[in-house]
């Protein structure tokens, strides 16, 4: 195991990240592209929702008194003196021995204090136009009436700042009237890829050649959770270019690279870090996914603030999973989340897994649940470039640094990946 010395833990390695990174600024967004961002201050209503008292039924607004004792055998009769739609107002007074028909959502009109659904009447049975209705149950106060501001009152704070926007939260502020909600920005993250061996997808291969799925895969994962990716395309493994592209990524919020930060003598990523910027740290104590450097650069126009830099392994599956260690609680944070923990269960082990050199390892998995229990099978073989074993996989296996063999049967904690836990 004395791979491992020299080299920072997992979570030392994500606090130096957090610790560089903060929340970012508010913004007024337009109401339906705010889903997944964080409300940047409280929501107070305008007004009452409901606006009036209103049927939850189809039915009969009646005074309750009316339908004392009522019965299929011995039925209250009332005379039907109107009817009222939802989004219409009523234009008769419910009297004694009368009745309004209404429907779902229409305002109750003066008189009544009750709603006879139409299932307890005899309606089926009455000829067109109803001038009569016979209830066969007795109402009581208030029954499938909601009352005006049941569920939002005028002056009430209905939606509290740190809120994350989902579909029911856009639907209270629409409700409100709302176009546009306060938030968190989303935080624009510069992608670049290094490589002389790299071409852009949709271009022919030359010969060693092959094409940049990093720029892909690491654009898809900021979009997912929540950033606004900006594609710098490749660099190619020399200070000049890797110093160029880098300028253009320094207006972003964050920028990643991957490949270019291990000891080979075209590794030039944290070369540049280090004439250009702060190196925090280089390598960490897990696989896949050693090699990671992170530190920061001045920003580019002027303003005093650095740019955070993550440096990500060349190997697919070492980026991918280094961004969901590292890159996606930052990105959170600068969104305003304040519980950056991936969701996890404790599954049984399927599979053997060997840690040889002390390192966490991170085992691509597909997590299913069987009488109870989860349980995690390795995706196949688990080499760090085998992209497959990520596009196969619904969970990450966490093996831990002090266990060299992790067999069958042993009990692991297991990060999800997909599905609506992944957030």
């Amino acid at each position: 195991m004395t791979e491992a010395r020299g080299m920072i833990s997992v979570e030392e390695a994500r606090e130096k990240v957090l610790s560089h990174v903060s929340v970012l600024e508010a913004e007024d967004a337009p109401l339906l592209t705010t889903l997944g961002q964080v409300l940047a201050c409280d929501v107070q209503s305008h007004l009452d929702i409901p606006p009036l008292d209103n049927s939850a039924m189809d039915g009969y607004a009646v005074r309750a008194a009316d339908t004392l004792g009522a019965s299929v055998q011995s039925p209250r009769f009332l005379r039907v003196i109107g009817e009222v739609a939802a989004g219409a107002m009523p234009s008769e007074e419910v009297r004694p021995g009368t009745a309004v028909r209404i429907m779902t959502g229409a305002p109750v009109p003066p008189g009544a204090d009750a709603v006879v659904q139409f299932e307890h009447t005899d309606e089926p049975e009455r000829a067109r136009p109803i001038v009569e209705i016979g209830v066969m149950r007795p109402a009581a106060p208030g029954q499938n009436i909601r009352r005006a501001g049941e569920d939002i009152a005028r002056g009430a704070i209905v939606l509290r700042a740190g809120a994350v926007v989902g579909p029911a939260q856009v639907g209270v502020m629409a409700s409100l009237g709302m176009t546009a909600a306060p938030v968190v920005r989303r935080p624009v993250v510069a992608v670049l890829a290094t490589g002389d061996e790299l071409v852009e997808v949709g271009r022919p291969l030359g010969p060693g050649q092959i094409y940049n799925s990093n720029g892909s895969s690491l654009a898809a994962q900021v979009l997912r959770y929540g950033g606004i990716p900006r594609l710098l395309g490749i660099a190619r493994d020399t200070l000049e270019d890797l110093s160029r592209k880098v300028e253009e990524g320094l207006s972003a919020d964050m920028l990643i690279t991957s490949a270019g930060v291990s000891v080979g003598a075209y590794d030039v990523v944290k070369d540049v870090l280090a004439q250009r910027g702060e190196i925090a740290f280089w390598t960490v104590r897990m696989k896949p996914g050693k090699p990671l450097a992170f530190g920061t650069f001045p920003a580019s126009g002027g303003k005093p603030l650095r740019v955070p830099h993550l440096g990500l392994p060349g190997n697919a599956v070492s980026s991918m999973i280094c961004f969901e260690q590292f890159a996606r609680p930052a990105i959170l944070k600068m969104m305003g989340y304040v519980n950056l923990e991936k969701p996890s269960v404790r599954a049984v082990l399927e599979d053997e897994v060997v840690n040889r050199d002390g390192r966490r390892v991170f085992a691509r998995a597909v997590v299913t649940k069987r009488e109870g229990r989860y349980y995690a099978a390795l995706t196949g073989p688990q080499g760090s470039g085998i992209l497959t074993s990520m596009a196969h996989a619904n969970g990450l296996a966490i093996i831990p640094e002090h266990i060299s063999h992790a067999k069958p049967g042993d009990e692991v904690l297991v990060e999800l990946l997909d599905g609506p836990l992944a957030r």
